[in-house]
Parts: C-alpha cells; sequence; structure tokens
C-alpha cells in the first residue's frame, strides 16, 4: 500500500445538469481514477438579473435547493450508488466561472462540458467553457456531448 505525501491530488468539474456537464463529470471521474485525485464538482447559482420588471427576492429563495438537487442527482448518474473515488460537491453562491475559476486554483485540471443551459444552442463552446479556458489557473479539459 503507497501513502500518497504532498498536496491532494484534486480535479475540479462544473456541473449544470446538462448533458454536456454529466458527460464531464463522468470524464472527469475516469481521470481522477488513474491520477489517483478526488474530483470537486461544482455547481453554481445566481439570482437572475431583471432589468424590465422586478421580481420579488422570495420567488428566487429555492435556487440553491434546485441547484443541490441538480447536482446531487447528476453525480449519482454517473456513480450510481458506490463512487469509484472520492467526490466532494459544491453549491455556490455567484457566477459560474468566476466559481469554477476560484475552484480551480492548486487544481490539476478544470473540466467542463462544451455547452451549458444556456447561450446559443448553435455554439460549439458556451460562453462559461471559453472563459474557462481563457483564464484557469490550470490546464482545462472542454467535454464535448456527442448530440451537442
Amino acid at each position: 500500500m503507497s501513502e500518497q505525501t504532498g498536496p491532494e491530488r484534486r480535479i475540479v468539474v462544473g456541473v449544470d445538469g446538462s448533458p454536456a456537464s454529466v458527460d464531464a463529470l463522468r470524464w472527469a471521474v475516469g481521470q481522477a481514477r488513474v491520477q489517483g485525485a478526488v474530483v470537486e464538482a461544482l455547481i453554481a447559482w445566481q439570482h437572475p438579473m431583471a432589468t424590465a420588471w422586478t421580481v420579488p427576492i422570495e420567488a428566487y429563495e429555492g435556487l440553491p435547493g434546485i441547484a443541490r438537487k441538480t447536482l446531487d442527482d447528476s453525480v449519482r448518474e454517473v456513480t450510481g450508488p458506490d463512487a469509484p473515488v472520492g467526490i466532494r460537491t459544491r453549491v455556490q453562491e455567484g457566477g459560474a466561472a468566476e466559481c469554477l475559476l476560484d475552484a480551480a486554483r492548486g487544481a490539476e485540471l478544470l473540466v467542463v462540458g462544451s455547452r451549458g443551459h444556456g447561450g446559443f444552442t448553435g455554439a460549439l463552446l458556451g460562453s462559461v467553457g471559453q472563459h474557462c479556458v481563457q483564464h484557469a489557473p490550470c490546464p482545462v479539459v472542454v467535454v464535448r456531448h456527442p448530440k451537442a
């Protein structure tokens, strides 16, 4: 049995429940097995910005819970009841790109899906992925969903 010395190896992966993010999580879990790393699966949420009307803040009180359920469901879909590697989940308030970049400090890799739920359906790379590719403090892997 070998003992790991030094800092823990982490692979950070962005999850938003989209097919591409589930594929990214699946890829990250496989890579973590190879590298002996833990997976840090992160979902970010934020209150929508409304410019033409005002929506009461109470209408968005459930967003953290929805984000938690989306993340937990995605992890369960990928790993089943027995995760083959250590997986930490984190629900964080803020913009997805900023939260992922912050979490990626000190990580081995940052993994994102090619496109999430927002944006333009014809785009090859979503805005979050593009921002992460350009600004990440570690290598970035972009996983493309076959039907994206």
